[in-house]
């Protein structure tokens, strides 16, 4: 393995580590920040008795740039200690500590008492730890394990390989704390959530506000558009509000415009936002299933995306490390990253609210350990194998365990509800390629339960289960051929996979890609008659989507449109952006210069 590192991991300044406000979506004017120099530990035993040194938080253990550079197994015990004091001044009423994200299972203990637990590894949480506070130092542990596949735990890309070795389609995995962590001070009267509906055709907002205390106290809520007041109103805690939006201007990539929200909830103030847009379904004028953006067909056209980094994993070393390969694939000329069995940073999404990119997002995959042969190769060879085959069959799809089962639904909801107000997410993904699926259908009704205003890619690549809104196609091996279908829109969602190795910016010597190339100019001649031979002529006939793999190379995986550490650009940005207006011409042409389908 050959250690590569990012311009952001070289230049990190370690006394300020992700120090941007982790929640974008409900900020208060209280914040204090844990991230930076930990204890750890990593033992075989849940007593730990010295630590082994210090890891940079929020970084894994198994990163170059946590400072530790060592794999967490399954047997083994990954403890934290942070001894902190809070500022003067900053304790109001309660005190909420706010984990983004803890991989696998984890318990905390503040000042040796028990503060709670938590288990899968994805999804924010946080804890009242008021009680728990000293008047001055304290002292944080964090007790973590993490199983990787041998626990039915969504693990995502992550897998378990011989040491030095990689898994070319899965990663290096990582373990515990591996998001921002902080602290925040509130009233006792305090805001919970918030949770917030753009009504497209109504002109206007759906806006709920959630405090912590059960009776209906007022709220005040003042929507703002670029510093001006556009509207004021009072409601009650835990009602849902419908705002008027007269003559609003709606989000697109082309111009996400966004407002922003002021609510009041007694001596607590929070500010949101939220982007007014509709994603639908709808036929086109010969009667084509087509996908649309505020009521207009639109061609989602976009790169799978890892979300990963060389020196630190799932995690970006900076705010502006993260940021920057959202404008890249802006500025290719993309519209759509499909997040891949991942869920970000908050600031992620953010990032793309305001820049202008819709993302799909994936829910990260959990169960046993796969049978790639029946899950990936033979559905990928032969396509027709997997259509049919029902995902009831447990076994087959390494999904026995009952109680990880139901951790999988626990988690789809948890990961729903937490970005359910970003403006940018156009699709749930529920499954991908039968890693861990079942009863699809299931968790299709769900979603729709939980969020209606959203598409849904029910199966994504092969095991159809005939849901949701899409009939999606990974195709890396043949000849695209599309059909129109009666009851849902065909998307190619996972093409291309062009591999070029560039020298001196690769992670390893052994190579994975579905087709090998050995120039930019060679690659991205291959990829325009990718675009001009299957992806154009397949519009007329259907075609709705093309999500092309993938951002950065990552490990074995050489595909990337970048290079792993985004040194080298892999594909001429100039022709790439010409490409992409052919294929936004081919599809306005097609359904008739983007006139409104529902009038």
């Amino acid at each position: 393995m050959i250690q590569l590192t990012s311009r952001w991991g070289e230049n990190i300044d370690k006394e300020h580590i992700l120090p941007e406000y982790p929640r974008p979506g409900m900020v208060r004017d209280s914040y204090f920040s844990l991230n930076g120099e930990w204890e750890y530990a990593i033992c075989s035993s849940k007593e730990v008795k010295q630590y082994d040194g210090t890891i940079l938080v929020p970084f894994s253990p198994e990163t170059q740039i946590s400072g530790v550079g060592r794999l967490v197994k399954p047997e083994d015990y990954l403890h934290y200690k942070k001894i902190f004091t809070l500022p003067k001044g900053f304790i109001k009423d309660r005190v909420l500590l706010h984990f983004g994200a803890v991989d696998q299972e984890c318990e905390l203990f503040l000042n040796d008492k028990r503060v709670g637990k938590h288990s899968g590894g994805y999804l924010a949480f946080s804890f009242d730890v008021t009680e728990y506070l000293g008047e001055n130092e304290n002292i944080l542990t964090l007790l973590v394990r993490d199983k990787t596949e041998q626990s039915p735990h969504a693990r995502g890309k992550q897998k378990l390989v011989k040491k030095g070795k990689m898994s070319s389609l899965f990663y290096t995995p990582q373990s515990g704390i591996w998001k921002s962590v902080w602290l925040e001070s509130v009233p006792k009267a305090y805001i919970r959530d918030v949770k917030i509906t753009p009504l497209y055709d109504k002109s206007a907002v759906a806006i709920e506000v959630h405090g912590n205390m059960t009776d209906n106290r007022e709220i005040q809520i003042r929507i703002v558009d670029n510093g001006s007041v556009v509207t004021e109103i009072c409601g009650k805690n835990h009602a849902e509000h419908i705002v008027e939006m007269t003559d609003f201007t709606p989000w697109s990539p082309e111009n996400p415009h966004l407002y922003d929200v002021h609510i009041r909830y007694e001596e607590d103030e929070v500010w949101s936002y939220f982007g007014m847009r509709k994603f639908s379904v709808e036929r086109d004028k010969k009667g084509i299933l087509r996908f649309c953006l505020n009521n207009r067909p639109y061609f989602f056209n976009g790169v799978l995306d890892q979300g990963y980094w060389p020196e630190s994993l799932l995690t970006a070393p900076t705010d502006e490390a993260l940021k920057y390969d959202i404008l890249q694939l802006k500025e290719y000329g993309y519209n759509t990253i499909r997040k891949h069995i991942k869920v970000e940073p908050e600031r992620f999404y953010y990032h793309c609210d305001k820049i202008g990119m819709i993302v799909w997002q994936d829910m990260p995959n959990g169960g046993g350990d796969y049978n790639m042969l029946f899950v990936t190769y033979l559905p990928n060879a032969f396509n027709w194998f997997a259509r049919g085959i029902s995902d009831s069959f447990y076994g087959l799809f390494k999904r026995n365990d009952e109680a990880g089962r139901e951790q999988y639904y626990r988690d789809l909801e948890g990961m729903v509800k937490q970005l359910y107000n970003h403006p940018s997410i156009a699709v749930w993904v529920p499954f991908n390629e039968g890693w861990g699926q079942f009863d699809a259908k299931k968790a299709t009704a769900l979603i729709r339960n939980l969020d209606s205003t959203r598409l849904i890619n029910e199966a994504c690549g092969w095991f159809d289960q005939k849901g949701g809104d899409m009939y999606s196609i990974h195709n890396y091996l043949r000849k695209l051929r599309v059909k129109p279908k009666k009851d849902r829109v065909v998307a190619l969602t996972e093409y291309g996979g062009y591999a070029y190795p560039v020298k001196g910016h690769m992670a390893c010597e052994k190579e994975f890609g579905y087709r090998h190339y050995a120039s930019k100019e060679d690659l991205t001649a291959h990829y325009a008659r990718l675009q001009r031979e299957e992806i154009l002529p397949n519009i007329a006939k259907g075609l709705c989507s093309a999500i092309y793999t993938q951002t950065s190379d990552v490990e074995e995986e050489i595909n990337g449109i970048m290079t792993y550490d985004r040194v080298e650009e892999k594909l001429l940005k100039e022709e790439v952006q010409k490409l992409n207006q052919e294929v936004y011409r081919c599809f306005e042409k097609t359904v008739g210069n983007y006139e409104e389908v529902n009038k």
